[in-house]
């Protein structure tokens, strides 16, 4: 079982993106990469970080990244790691989550606001992931 924000799980989520029907369809307009920033918490020490190039429903690329600084990309999605560990639990809906600010979103609000739907069906994706935490 690969560990969470591992090459390996990053890999694997990449996989369930690009056979996922439905996400295809909801984000066949979406381009736009991201950097999925995990900060740390009580159960984290240091900061983790993921790109993800999605683009017309596909996920092009995914991998670990050590420096945040030599990553440049449209959008950017942060949160604490407990946070995290609900969101991919299906406790916290990724829209509400920027909502009520347990996640922060740098990038063009409004794009990921018309694609919601979208949205939820990347984090389902993660939820295909077995995940050691």
């Amino acid at each position: 079982m690969p560990k969470f924000f591992s090459q390996e799980w990053i890999e694997k989520f990449v996989e369930a993106v690009n056979s996922n029907e439905e996400y295809e369809k909801a984000a066949k307009g979406w381009e736009g990469d991201f950097l999925f920033v995990v900060e740390p918490d009580d159960e984290l020490e240091k900061p983790m970080y993921a790109y993800i190039d999605l683009y017309h429903g596909k996920a092009r690329k995914g991998y670990v990244v050590e420096d945040p600084s030599q990553v440049k990309t449209a959008f950017e999605f942060r949160g604490k790691f407990s946070d995290w560990k609900k969101l991919l639990a299906g406790e916290i809906d990724p829209i509400k989550g920027l909502v009520t600010r347990k996640f922060q979103l740098k990038g063009n609000m409004a794009m990921v606001m018309r694609y919601a739907k979208a949205a939820k069906l990347l984090v389902e994706c993660t939820k295909q992931v077995e995940t050691e935490f």
